[in-house]
Order: structure tokens, then sequence, then C-alpha cells
């Protein structure tokens, strides 16, 4: 297992139907595609107010296609105090996630970043054009490898 036990790589959004599903494929892909790097780590996702059992958007789950990867075969699932402790490193979409994160749970503070290491906020694509979830997809999987670089050796 990870650091102190954690072995969870968590994408955190705020339905999980969208972002936080594709960041998970992505991460998914990546550790698929560089297994040394992945050893141990386990990928997730969850929403800040995700009700349970929705499935991802048809949208997210071809946007994430259309870069090589699959969406996980689950559905939508609420950001719990459970995953929060198993979590390595939490990634969320928005600094108000990580606001809400941290408030919430101030003992996994030091664990929850915004997802784009430049701090900007991932704009939620839900209603949108194919074409907003195919950028917002293109975006995610180079920030998701970034943030994947820094925490594995």
């Amino acid at each position: 297992m990870g650091d102190n036990g954690r072995d969870l790589v968590l994408f955190v959004c705020t339905g999980n139907t969208c972002r936080s599903p594709m960041a998970e494929a992505l991460a998914v892909d990546y550790f698929l595609r560089d297994p040394e790097r992945g050893r141990g780590l386990r990928v997730g996702s969850a929403g800040v107010f995700a009700g349970p059992g929705a499935p991802p958007t048809p949208e997210a789950a071809k946007a994430v296609a259309a870069l090589g990867a699959t969406m996980p075969k689950r559905t939508s699932r609420p950001l719990t105090a459970d995953l929060l402790d198993e979590a390595r490193a939490i990634y969320c979409m928005t600094a108000d996630h990580a606001r809400a994160v941290a408030s919430a749970a101030p003992q996994v503070a030091d664990r929850v970043f915004v997802l784009d290491p430049a701090g900007e906020d991932v704009p939620d694509p839900l209603g949108g054009p194919q074409s907003l979830y195919d950028e917002t997809a293109r975006r995610i999987r180079a920030m998701v490898r970034a943030r994947l670089e820094e925490l594995t050796p």
C-alpha cells in the first residue's frame, strides 16, 4: 500500500458523472500504459454533491473513448469520510470543491489539491456540446498526467 496505508488517488467533482469519472478513466489508462508508476495505487472518483447510482454521461464516455481510455464500470458515488481516509491525494476539479473538502474534513487538508497544477478550475461541461466534453477530457488528461508524475516516482 501507499503512504501511511493510503493507496487511493481520488478525483472529485460535483455530481461524479462527468469530470471526475473522466479523470479516473484517464488515470487508470495512464497507469495501464506505465504499470510501474501505478504500482500499489488505486484510482477512484466521487462527487461532493453526488447521489449514488447515476451513470457517467454518454458525452463523457465518448470523450474518454476518443482518447483511448474506458469509462469506469460503475455509477456515481458521494464523497465519504472512508474515501477521504483512504486517499493519498485528493484532486478536485475546482477551488470551491477543494475548499469544501478541506473544510468538511480538516484532517485531509494537506492531501487536497485542485487538479490543475496552475490552480485553475476545470469548468463543468454538463449540458454542453460533445466538443466541450472532448476539450475538457483533453485538458483533464494533461492535468492527470502532470499530477500523477508529481505523485509517483
